[in-house]
């Protein structure tokens, strides 16, 4: 049974920094192609996973990651504003969605990274036309040199997560789950900086409060899932985890906030769940993931009793993978041609 069309639902009050209206109208300005992404129940997925599994993929756009719709909206904004220059610090996915934003406004972008993130994000980075510093670091101290580009240049800072409209055009991935998919009670979000958690979950608590919101984050990056089970913002001294695009330290306070109003459970994750996560998701849907993108078939696989005779929908959020990383962590054989 299909779920009442969005605009016949009652909308749930929510203390949030969010707003639905401001939600649907970022669906007017990002690029049609970031939007109406697949969704689709795997059924290949399931009998290894004991649950009913729908896929929304948020890899099938230019930057192969969700990221572009909330540097949409930023950058709708920024085209007709004096300055437009604009620096972000990034793990390599929303450098990308900036870069290609930006460079159809022809704003001038500069990303700041480790230069110890995936080599293939950050070749995609120069190749869009970004200006690109790194540092000896890790994203913290990439956040930090952002945010002093942006003070010493007089430039407008992105900060991922914190700015509303990260979180307000990943939030449109609500919407089209609201208006399309099939009858689900679970939906199963990669945790990082919390955008696309706290986005999501304003959306479907807001229109389907009776679904269950769970995050999911790795055991090696645990900074926000433990904020959210304390209900204060805990840090962490480092991270060690192949989910480079969710390895945060260091929560933001108006992040953590939302989120505990929109996500009724955090979970952490084992490195050798991931990767059986995106192993599965090779060998069963037929898609190259990265680590941060097979965290919900890592919970399914840590706690199956818990997802068991649930109808689950899991966000394939990116697929900016270095090939030969990904070759040892599936252990797959490159493909060749007869």
């Amino acid at each position: 049974m299909r779920p009442a069309p969005v605009a016949l639902r009652c909308c749930v009050v929510l203390g949030t920094r969010l707003d639905t209206a401001r939600i649907r109208a970022a669906r007017r300005v990002i690029d049609p192609i970031f939007l109406d992404t697949p969704l689709y129940r795997c059924e290949a997925l399931e009998p290894g996973l004991g649950c009913a599994v729908s896929i929304k993929l948020e890899t099938a756009n230019p930057v192969r990651s969700f990221k572009a719709r909330g540097t949409e909206v930023v950058a709708s904004l920024l085209a007709d504003n004096a300055s437009r220059a604009v620096v972000c610090a990034s793990a390599g996915n929303l450098g990308q969605a900036l870069a290609w934003s930006g460079r159809g406004r022809e704003l001038d972008v500069t990303v700041v990274a480790s230069r110890f993130a995936t080599r293939a994000k950050l070749d995609r980075i120069r190749a869009l036309g970004a200006g690109l510093e790194l540092v000896d670091g890790d994203h913290e101290m990439a956040r930090e040199r952002a945010a002093a580009i942006a003070r010493h240049d007089g430039i407008r800072l992105v900060e991922d997560s914190l700015d509303i409209e990260t979180c307000e055009g990943a939030a449109t991935i609500g919407l089209e789950l609201m208006d399309t998919a099939p009858s689900f009670d679970t939906v199963l979000i990669a945790l990082g900086g919390g955008a696309l958690a706290t986005g999501v979950g304003h959306v479907v608590k807001a229109l389907a409060p009776e679904v269950e919101v769970i995050c999911v984050q790795p055991l090696g990056a645990p900074a926000l899932t433990h904020s959210f089970r304390r209900r204060r913002v805990v840090t962490t001294d480092s991270t060690n985890t192949i989910a480079d695009g969710v390895a945060g330290r260091r929560p933001i306070p108006a992040v953590l906030d939302d989120l505990l109003l929109v996500a009724d459970d955090a979970v952490l994750v084992q490195e050798a769940s991931i990767i059986a996560g995106m192993r599965m998701l090779l060998d069963h849907a037929g898609l190259v993931v990265e680590p941060s993108a097979a965290l919900g078939i890592a919970a399914i696989l840590e706690d199956r009793d818990r997802f068991a005779g649930r109808h689950v929908v899991t966000i394939v959020c990116g697929s900016n993978v270095d090939v030969d990383a990904y070759h040892r962590w599936v252990g797959a054989a490159p493909l060749t041609r007869p």
